[in-house]
Formats: structure tokens, sequence, C-alpha cells
């Protein structure tokens, strides 16, 4: 017989006689979480980024203050990429003796590539939603625009020198950014009239966007041959970095995703861990007969290796089909929440839930196989001649090479990695002996208990090395469980506090210094409640240390960008909102000359404390000294800044102020009366950012949950199986004691003492890793503010004591009824 064929039948064999259950359903368990989670988080991923697309109306945007070379779109002709474009800019409407600026979108008529237009002929309860813009000759508006210029839909409203027929009141546009142009009361007509309103003049301050869509490889072709020929003004639109309030939210989701697929592997590799040390344990005497019978070390090895290579591959495929199935089961109970499109599944996840199976098996299995190499024969005749343990570093070494890289694959976060795999390194060990020392205590006190709860503890502290790795194995479960449902409670938690229903929907710009206390009182006696006033200074940056920005910043990054361009200048005595320090101080005296800078803006510039930036404001120059690094929410709708002075530095100069605030739809036309009141101001509208922001955070929402209750229901399972592979030497015991007198009840108070106290400390533990490794995220990782859970240290350990004791009473009903022959004859 060949080495192979004696492998299969050994296989089938232990098949037969369930020896391989408890290992081969924490493995499939395992595949099929990480495949389903793989898989739906792929797809949710591109498809939010897909949806992320109509943010912007188009896959891929060119923003420039003259039209593009012709030759790009012949490039992107040739790629089979759709194209269009929009023209922006400000321009004053007169009709009725009334005035009023406005941004006026001029739209090709392939406007928009991605995402879709709603307007309304009059009633906002009636919205229509269209794929195309205006047609020549006609002009949507905003509803405000009506109500300023005393017109209604199917009047003329004329744009430069050209009249046009107002047909729709505009409801919803994709790409309506948060600058000047796009949150000015809106006008979007046709491109092929924008030459008639002769608007467009030498010299006009204009915005052009050119959009393309297509396929994605063809996207990303045309996107590496197009970045190197664009100028200093020109840049292609990025979602995370041109919409910051959306990136940072998909940013967040996508980490959480990676953390709830490392939650799953972790807590089936401990499961397989202590199932593949049971199956060891259980073949010591079987491998030390193939010894006597003439197999070497290196034969015993393949004889196990082959069987778990074919458990791995059998096990993984079939986690990889439940897996696939399951992922269109979470899609499904989405499916009025998210697209109805969805991305179609890439196929490389399902290879990759078959590596994660078999790279999980290796990883947690390897190393307690290796003991069956190193059986002796003379065990038919000891049985009490056991192998050598292996060496610590090979057992933990290769399950912790495996979760980093695995996290790494997840998250593709150095920090997370590093922050997850060195605080959990530390506390186990530190754990350990920890748990060493209370087993050694409790031993002491043993002579003081009664005698069920004597023989209870016993089960513990008799064999301090298992019940080391037992307490140490449940606490990483039930830890990595609390951390999946602590970091999505307080994602979503953080999510809602920076965008509560009231969250502000207009900004108001150009207010004078004069105008504050009036207009302060203006909000007042609507019962508007407005963010701080912010004054504003427009400067460029021109140096950093006395050598020009140009020399120091690299095109592409967001310092490129920010030296391009003015930028709002502003101080206040006081950290603003939503802004925290990363490094430095924050500024408690008179002292004036120094400027916080918004961390990733100083990261592009490269910039650090003590440096010397040089400001242009008018013909005038500034200079301050960096103090602070700032790290700050985009997302909250309230006015931020990259740069905040000291005050005192900008007295100097001609300054504005910017608020914004809350009104609901009920009381829009008061902005037309304001405006009237204060015709100096600009008031920009973000109803519509903070509509499609909600509609994703919902979806990101329901999405998160589903993920969760996904994990813990595998976490669940795979905790089950790691009670169940752990009561063999329990069994045993219960049939010695059963030999010797003792009474079933006796033994069901005994196992569930012992298991009860297993469950108790273990939840104390986790709670403690927990709490720990949540304070290291929060505040290294995802930026979140920690907050102690002191829920968590009553809840868990007595939730985990009664789940672990009733587990293992569970496992046990059936031993005690035994006759102990019976039992005795089993092992």
């Amino acid at each position: 017989m060949s080495r192979f064929s004696l492998a299969l039948r050994l296989l089938f064999r232990d098949g037969r006689s369930g020896e391989l259950t408890i290992l081969v359903a924490a493995l499939v368990i395992a595949v099929t979480c990480s495949t389903a989670i793989t898989l739906f988080a792929d797809r949710l991923q591109k498809t939010m980024v897909l949806q992320s697309a109509d943010f912007l109306a188009a896959d891929l945007v060119i923003a420039t203050p003259t039209p593009i070379d012709e030759n790009w779109r012949n490039q992107a002709g040739s790629l089979e990429l759709n194209t269009s474009s929009t023209v922006e800019f400000s321009s004053v409407l007169i009709e009725n003796d009334e005035m009023l600026l406005a941004g006026i979108k001029a739209v090709s008529s392939a406007y928009p590539l991605r995402g879709f237009l709603r307007n309304t002929q009059g009633d906002l309860t009636q919205e229509e939603t269209v794929t195309k813009g205006p047609e020549p000759g006609q002009v949507w508006v905003e509803k405000r625009i009506l109500a300023a210029l005393k017109i209604k839909v199917g009047d003329q409203l004329t744009v430069g020198e050209k009249p046009l027929t107002v047909t729709r009141i505009i409801t919803h546009e994709p790409d309506k950014r948060g600058d000047f142009y796009s949150l000015s009361p809106r006008v979007m007509m046709a491109e092929d009239d924008l030459a008639a309103t002769q608007v467009i003049q030498p010299g006009s301050h204009i915005h052009y966007f050119f959009q393309f869509s297509g396929d994605v490889q063809a996207i990303n072709q045309f996107k590496a041959a197009i970045k190197p020929q664009l100028n200093p003004s020109q840049r292609i639109m990025d979602i995370h970095e041109d919409r910051p309030e959306l990136g940072d939210a998909l940013k967040r989701a996508e980490r959480y995703l990676g953390l709830s697929s490392i939650v799953v592997v972790l807590i089936a590799g401990v499961a397989i861990a202590i199932s593949t040390r049971r199956y060891s344990e259980r073949h010591f005497d079987t491998t030390a007969l193939l010894r006597c019978l003439g197999c070497k070390q290196n034969e015993v090895l393949y004889l196990y290796g082959v069987q778990f290579l074919i458990i791995g591959l059998l096990a993984s495929a079939i986690g990889c089909f439940l897996g696939f199935i399951a992922q269109y089961g979470l899609f499904y109970l989405l499916k009025g929440l998210i697209p109805d499109e969805i991305a179609a599944p890439g196929y490389f996840s399902v290879f990759l839930g078959l590596s994660t199976g078999m790279a999980i098996l290796l990883g947690f299995a390897f190393p307690p196989l290796l003991r069956l190499k190193q059986v002796s024969p003379l065990r038919v005749l000891r049985r009490d001649l056991a192998p050598l343990p292996n060496s610590a570093w090979l057992i933990y070494g290769m399950a912790l090479l495996l979760v980093a890289v695995l996290i790494w694959r997840y998250t593709e976060d150095f920090r997370m990695t590093s922050t997850i795999l060195g605080a959990g390194v530390v506390l186990t060990l530190l754990l350990s002996l920890l748990i060493y020392a209370l087993l050694i205590i409790c031993q002491k006190q043993l002579p003081r208990l009664s005698s069920v709860w004597r023989f209870g503890v016993q089960g513990l502290v008799r064999n301090r090395q298992t019940s080391v790795s037992q307490i140490l194995a449940f606490s990483i479960t039930l830890m990595a469980m609390v951390l999946s449902f602590s970091v999505r409670n307080d994602l979503l938690n953080d999510w809602q506090k920076q965008l509560p229903e009231n969250a502000p929907n207009h900004f108001v710009l150009n207010i004078f210094p004069d105008q504050e206390a009036s207009f302060k009182q203006e909000l007042a006696d609507q019962k508007i409640s407005g963010s701080q006033f912010f004054p504003v200074v427009r400067g460029r940056l021109v140096a950093i240390n006395e050598t020009p920005v140009q020399k120091i910043v690299s095109k592409e990054s967001q310092g490129e960008r920010a030296i391009h361009r003015d930028l709002s200048l502003t101080w206040s005595a006081n950290l603003p909102e939503e802004n925290k320090i990363t490094e430095g101080q924050w500024w408690t005296d008179s002292r004036t000359g120094l400027v916080s800078v918004e961390r990733k803006l100083a990261e592009s510039l490269d910039v650090k404390l003590g440096d010397e930036l040089t400001f242009t404001v008018g013909s005038e120059q500034l200079k301050a000294t960096i103090a602070s690094i700032r790290d700050l929410r985009w997302d909250t709708m309230r006015p931020n800044f990259y740069m905040v002075f000291s005050p005192g530095t900008l007295d100097s100069f001609a300054s504005t102020l910017i608020t914004s605030f809350y009104i609901p739809q009920t009381q829009k036309n008061w902005l037309n009366t304001l405006a009237k009141t204060y015709p100096s101001i600009t008031i920009l509208e973000v109803d519509a950012i903070l509509k499609q922001f909600n509609r994703l955070l919902a979806q990101l929402t329901q999405a998160i949950n589903y993920l969760l209750y996904f994990a813990l229901m595998a976490g669940f399972t795979v905790l089950f199986a790691a009670v169940y592979t752990s009561i063999d030497l329990r069994v045993h015991e219960s049939a010695i004691m059963r030999t010797l007198g003792a009474h079933r009840s006796f033994l069901r108070k005994t196992h569930m003492i012992e298991f009860t106290l297993l469950g108790l400390s273990s939840g104390l533990l986790a709670a403690l890793l927990s709490e720990t490794l949540l304070y290291l995220l929060y505040t290294f990782v995802l930026n979140l503010d920690y907050q102690p859970n002191f829920y968590i240290w009553l809840v868990l350990p007595v939730f985990s004591g009664l789940f672990i004791g009733l587990t293992g009473y569970w496992s046990l009903k059936d031993v005690v009824n035994k006759a102990p022959l019976a039992v005795l004859s089993e092992l």
C-alpha cells in the first residue's frame, strides 16, 4: 500500500468515527464567513465607489480653468470612454427689477454620465428623475431663484444676452460641490446656448469640468496617460480628496469591514488550534503503532500532512460555496437599502477564501501536528510517554505571522496592523502570567472550600498550562466579538453625532464685521442656532522656511493644489469644534505670529512644528511659525480651515465673516429677505449634499449591521466548538469519579462550577483586552473619541460565565448518564 493510499484510509476511518467533525466544522465556518464577508465587502465597496462616482457625475473628472487638449478627447475615444462636460461661472441675473448673483452651470447633452438629475414643474412632491440636462432654449433653476426674481415656471430668464424659458425646478444634481459656484443659487442651461449669452469673455473666471466614464481598466489607463500632462492649474478629481465628507465615511466603513473579517478568522483560528491539539493527542497511540511498524518521522508527518491537505481543500471548497451563497443572502436582505445595480462578484475573492482556509489550517493546525512526528515507538508499552511539546515560538509564531498577513490583507493599514498585533501580543503575555498567578492562589484556597467547589476549582488548577490556554482562547474569542460590536456602535454613533437632524445646511459668506451683531440678532429672531462666526482673510502660501513652495511640494498632492489658489485664513483664541491637536500645543497667551496647520496638508507640505510659513495677502507678505498640527472633521458641515492663526496675527488685513446654520424647508423664503437686508452676503445651500451623504451613511450602516450579525453568529458557533473540543479530560475524570462512587448530581455541579469559573475569568480578561485595544484603535487608528465602557465589565463576565458554563454542562450531560465502564472503554 502506498503512503497516499494509507493516508486516505486513515482519513476515511477518522471521518467515520467523528474525529474530524469539529475541526472540519470550524474550518468550514471560517472559510464561509471569510468568503462571504470578503465577497460582500468587495462588491459593496465597488458598488459604493460606483455610487460615489455619482457624486462626481462620472468615473473621472478633470477640473481646469481652460478647455482641455483635443488630443485628450481623442485618447478617451480610442479607449471607448463616454465623455461629457460642464462649465460653471457666476453671473448676476436681473428680472422684474430684482437682482441676484447666481451660479450658472452649462451642461453638454451627455451630462450626467453617472447618477441622475431630479426636477419638478412646480410641485415639489412630484419629482421626476431624468438622465440628461435641459434642451437648448430651456433653463432649469432652483426654487429660491423664482422667489428672488419674482418669476415662475414658463417665464423667461435672461442669462447674459440670451433669453431662456424656465421649464423645470432643480431638486437634485449629482455633482454639486462645496464651492462658490456650486452652492450659489443654481441655474442650469444647455452648453449649446453658452456662446449666445456672451457672458464668457477674455479674462472671465470660468471653471471647466470634463467628465469620463467607462470600463475600470480603461479609466485607469486613461488616468495614467493624462496625469503626467496636467499643468499646475489642472487636476483629476477624486472622491476621497475632492469630496472629503464622503471619502472619510467610505474609508471608515472599509476599515470596519476589514476588521469584521479579521474577527471571524481569529475566532476560527483559535477553534482550529484547539481542535487540532485534541486530534493530535488522540492519535499518539496510532502514531506509536505506525512507528513500530517501520514508519519514519518524515513518513508520519507526510501521512497526517496529506490528510490535513485534503481536509483543508474539501472544507475550504465547501466554505467558499456556502460563502458565495451567503453573500447573495446578505444583498437580498439589503435590497431596499442599496442601489439596484450591484457590482459583479470578483472571483478572485473566492480564490482568496480558499487560500485563507488553507492558510488558517497551516498557521493554526500545523504546529500541533508536528508533535505526532516526535511520538516514540515506546508509547505502545508506556501510555504516559507523551512527545515533547513544540517550542513556543513555533506554535505562536506561525499563528502570529498568519494573523499579521491577514490583517494587512484586509485593512491595508500598517498602523492598524501594528496596533492590534503589538498590543495583542504584549497583553496576551501579561495576561498569561496573571492567569497563572491566579491559579496558584486558587490552589492554595482549595482546603477552605466545600467538596463540590473544591472539585470544580481543582479541574482548573490541576493542569495549569491547559487552563491558561483555554482561558486565553475564550478571552481572545470574546475580545474579538466585543471589539467588533463596540467599534460598530461607536462608528455609527460618531456618524450620527457629526450629522444630526439639524446639521447645518446653509453657509453664509462675506458678512462684514460691523454686521455681525445684527446678523446674530436676525438668527435669534428666527430661532435659528448657528455655528461659530469665523473671520476670513484670503491669502496664498508662497514659501516654507524661505524656500518657494513650488520647489518643495510634489505634484498631484494636496499641497500642490493648495499652493495654486487662495486659502481662507482665519484666527481663533479657542480650538474650533471637531478639531484635535495631534502635535504641539494650542496657544494660551497673546503671542502673535503663530499658525496651526491641518494634519493632512502638513504631511503633504512636509512641514513640522517650528517651520516658518510665508503668505501673501493682497500686496503684502505675512510670516507665521507653526505652533501645532490639527486633525479636523471635514464631514461636520461646519466651517473648516487649513490654517488657523493666533489672535492679532491678521488684524492688519481686511476680513469678512463666515458661519453656518440649519433652517427647515419651510423657512427657505426667509433667505431672500436675508439677502436683501445684507446685499453683500453670499448664501450657500448644502441640502443636496446632506441628503446624498445621509443616504450613503444609511446604506453603510445597514451593511455594517448585517456584517456584525453574521460575524457574531460565526463567533458563537466556533466558540461552542472550542468548548466541545476541550472536554476530553473532563470526560475521563468523570468516569473515574463515577467508578469511585460520585453521584451524577455531584458531577453536574462540579462541571457547572468549573466551566462557569472558566467563563467568568475569560469574560473579565476579555473586557480588559477589549478596552485596552479599543483605546489604542480609537486613539491611533480610527480617530474616534474613546470612552471607557464600564457596562462591559459587568455584562461580559456574567454572559460568558453563563454561556460557557451551560455549554460545558450540556456537552457533558450524556456522559454522566453512561456507565463508567462504557465511558472508559471508549477512551
